[in-house]
């Protein structure tokens, strides 16, 4: 049973927001409780415009960077370009790449070849990178490369300056000459700098270029306009799970309406064999479930440069058929996933179904799939899990917890054995030496009925606001629309209603779920759906208070109002 946590608002801010910005109530108090007590910044929060955001210099070493960018395109220098092979990684290399096309500047670039190359900006990568016959004179890597000491050194002694833009973490020192544009490494200017992807930072940068250039008075840079490139930058922000508050806010508000309207073939082909329907707008769901899957399976199963190339092509059969690859690839991992996933179900089954958690190998599991595995097992089982694939000597994956069970602390016992690991309360990556896996196994079991014991844990369900069923109409979506996008640091509001009877009776559907229609005092109808609670149908026509998430369901050309079940509780 969870526990319904509902603290309201400030009245006198409600009322004032309501007054001055011409809120409904409900929306009032959902601007509040987002943290907002100014009316300005409510509205810049509601009305997010492309010209505050903020200097591109106040990053450290971005105008530096964007200097040595313009140096290169100023001499006719070569240019090379390493990005990650995930959607941040991909997009961010696009981005750049297409501004850098612009001023008739057409550098390399490679993405990682993950099985052969390894992760991020490897000794392999950067060589292959580097083989463009003629000499290299500014090699940048994106959302990679703060770790990669040795390859630096090696990039540097080819004569080669060295550019890296990325956001990860680290603890080492890059050798001197290495030009860094990192917040988390410098750790200087708006703290909110650490919250920018590699994709969102190359959007500064590019700003940063054609600042200066046109400073200069280049009539080339004042043909760009920044805005077309944003939907590059809502799919990375999106997709790497930043937070989508101060301007990545506007970057994805922006962007996701730019990518609804682009001109892109490519992204209109991926867009065509997703089944999507950009006319109904595009949100933050259907780059998680749709476009990012197909894009970061080229980096799983292929060459992720197929989609780079993609972003930038305007060949519209080059397009079609990219996609058709890509959407072949994502149902390829799909595949591998799916068998995967039978295969780590009937080792739980067999050996581990009275364990706190799960740590599961196969000899065969492709890396490139264990953390989706890893998802699904911990859903289907509701505890935490690893899922480890061989790589080479190791036995390497990803772990997955659920609510109430920090993974950073219950594997940190163990860290002295594990070859390598990292990550967040929710999600780590671990490597650990195959003769260990038994061992970690019981550690695992036993450190996470320890975490429990000392962690008392509830379920909470926290209520945005209370809302009449009469309230729930278009125009009340319309205003709501104001505070998308919904992500990390701007959660989807949980609204609740109190004493509603179920009159029609719920239908069940795939065993585990159901729909329902409710209707409100004028008779309207409000449909919903409820998911994995066809155990759990409310008594017809019985008072219930109920919490629920509100979103348009889009079919082919309709859209309908969809209520969807969260929980629900017999009315007091």
């Amino acid at each position: 049973m969870a526990h319904w946590e509902y603290n309201p608002s400030s009245a006198s801010l409600v009322g004032q927001f309501r007054k001055q910005l011409h809120l409904s109530p409900a929306i009032a108090e959902l601007v509040v409780r987002a943290g907002l007590s100014d009316v300005e910044e409510a509205r810049k929060f509601l009305y997010p415009r492309l010209n505050t955001i903020e200097d591109p210099f106040e990053i450290q070493n971005l105008k530096q960077a964007a200097e040595r960018i313009c140096q290169a395109i100023d001499q006719g220098q070569r240019i090379v370009i390493c990005g990650d092979y995930d959607v941040d990684g991909i997009t961010a290399t696009a981005l750049l790449v297409a501004i850098l096309q612009r001023f008739e500047t057409y550098p390399k670039f490679v993405v990682p070849l993950r099985l052969e190359e390894g992760y991020g900006l490897s000794q392999k990568a950067a060589e292959r990178a580097m083989d463009c016959g003629d000499q290299a004179d500014l090699f940048i890597a994106l959302d990679c490369g703060t770790n990669s000491i040795e390859e630096a050194k090696y990039i540097l002694s080819k004569g080669c300056d060295l550019l890296i833009v990325d956001h990860h973490q680290t603890k080492h020192e890059l050798p001197g000459g290495v030009l860094l544009v990192n917040p988390h490494v410098h750790g200087s200017g708006n703290e909110y700098h650490r919250n920018f992807c590699t994709v969102g930072l190359v959007f500064k940068l590019a700003h940063g270029i054609l600042k200066l250039k046109r400073d200069r008075g280049e009539a080339a840079a004042f043909d760009v306009v920044l805005r077309e490139y944003l939907d590059f930058v809502a799919m990375g922000t999106i997709a790497d799970l930043v937070p989508l508050t101060n301007e990545n806010r506007t970057f994805t508000r922006i962007g996701l309406k730019a990518l609804s309207q682009t001109k892109r073939k490519g992204l209109k082909s991926l867009m065509n064999v997703s089944g999507m329907n950009p006319s109904h707008g595009i949100k933050p769901v259907d780059i998680s479930f749709k476009l990012g899957p197909r894009i970061n399976a080229s980096g799983r199963l292929a060459d992720a440069s197929l989609a780079v190339e993609l972003l930038l092509s305007d060949d519209q059969p080059f397009c079609m058929e990219t996609s058709l690859s890509l959407d072949s690839f994502n149902r390829e991992r799909q595949e591998i996933e799916k068998k995967i996933v039978d295969d780590a179900m009937r080792q739980v089954e067999a050996t581990q179904m009275d364990r706190n958690g799960f740590v599961v190998y196969g000899d065969s599991w492709h890396p490139g799939v264990v953390g989706i595995v890893a998802s699904r097992l911990t859903r289907a089982f509701e505890k935490p899990c690893i899922v480890l694939g061989k790589e080479g000597a190791l036995a390497k994956g990803s772990g997955r917890s659920v609510e109430g069970v920090n993974l950073v602390e219950v594997l940190s016992g163990y860290s002295e054995k594990l070859e390598s690991w990292g990550g967040h309360p929710m999600a780590v990556g671990v490597s650990v030496a195959k003769e260990h896996i038994v061992e970690l196994r019981d550690y695992f079991h036993g450190a996470i009925e320890a975490f429990a014991s000392e962690h008392a844990y509830e379920r909470t369900i926290r209520i945005a606001t209370y809302l009449q069923l009469e309230e729930i109409t278009p125009a009340f979506m319309d205003e709501l629309a104001f505070l998308q996008p919904f992500g990390q640091e701007n959660p989807e509001p949980v609204f609740a209603s109190k004493r509603v009877a179920f009159s029609q009776r719920p239908k069940v559907f795939k065993d585990a779920h159901f729909r329902f229609a409710l209707l409100d005092k004028s008779h309207r109808v409000i449909q919903g759906v409820a998911w994995k609670m066809a155990d759990r149908i409310p008594d017809q026509n019985t008072p219930v208070d109920i919490a629920y998430r509100l979103s348009w369901n889009s079919f082919g050309n309709q859209k309908v109002l969809q209520m969807e079940l969260i929980d629900w509780v017999a009315s007091s």
